[in-house]
């Protein structure tokens, strides 16, 4: 008794922080409706601007049911992808998703490429990731934060399958639920994913639907996801 006395004496944060456990969300961001509107209708994006929001605050609330309600969430979301479609729609996209951030108890980080947002992943301690999703385009070889945003049908901000390694695993708890929501992801950086990162990412075999998000329901399929 006195030894393990001792132990919390010397070690005081040992075991808090091994029980810490986040679940992090990673958002990117939209196209621009004028460039959208320039393709031909069944090859749209975006008609809404919050697809990926409103599917990450449908996510939020699972986890706190699954998890609890003082769950640690944490939203890293593509700034410039919102401020440009705000601009372009004359409404305050960023300050709404900071009220929904602030209205859901969860910490927002901003950031402007994929390099900020590994290093906030990063950032975390060891073995605490417990959740991964991701809500954006993608191919089957990368996370788009940005798409169509400055460029039409262009990225500027992805996280590649190639910049996986630039990840430190040691972030992620051995049992974590990665999963990724953007189009094709399961057709080749899920297996990148498993090599470089450790765990299993769940990804998409096709498109991925957000068309019924606004009525509370989270992104389909029009294939599989990966097993």
């Amino acid at each position: 008794m006195r030894f393990l006395i001792l132990l919390s004496i010397l070690f005081p944060f040992t075991s808090s922080a091994a029980d810490i456990r986040e679940h992090v969300i990673l958002c990117g961001g939209p196209a621009l409706r004028q460039w959208e509107d320039l393709r031909h209708e069944d090859e749209q994006h975006d008609r809404w601007w919050g697809n990926f929001i409103r599917a990450s605050t449908l996510r939020m609330a699972q986890i706190r049911l699954e998890h609890g309600k003082d769950a640690n969430l944490l939203w890293i979301v593509y700034r410039p992808g919102y401020i440009n479609r705000a601009k372009s729609d004359g409404k305050p996209y960023p300050q709404w998703i900071e009220s929904q951030a602030t209205k859901r108890n969860c910490r927002l980080i901003w950031v402007k490429s994929g390099q900020e947002a590994i290093e906030a992943i990063n950032a975390l301690p060891s073995r605490s990731i417990l959740t991964f999703d991701f809500f954006g385009h993608s191919n089957r070889y990368a996370f788009m934060l940005d798409y169509g945003s400055e460029i039409m049908a262009i990225s500027k901000a992805w996280i590649h399958e190639r910049d996986l390694a630039k990840i430190r695993r040691s972030v992620f708890h051995r049992e974590a639920r990665c999963q990724s929501y953007g189009c094709h992801t399961g057709e080749s950086m899920s297996r990148s994913w498993r090599r470089k990162i450790g765990n299993r990412l769940i990804g998409a075999i096709g498109k991925t639907d957000y068309s019924g998000v606004g009525h509370g329901l989270m992104p389909t399929v029009s294939g599989t996801w990966t097993r």
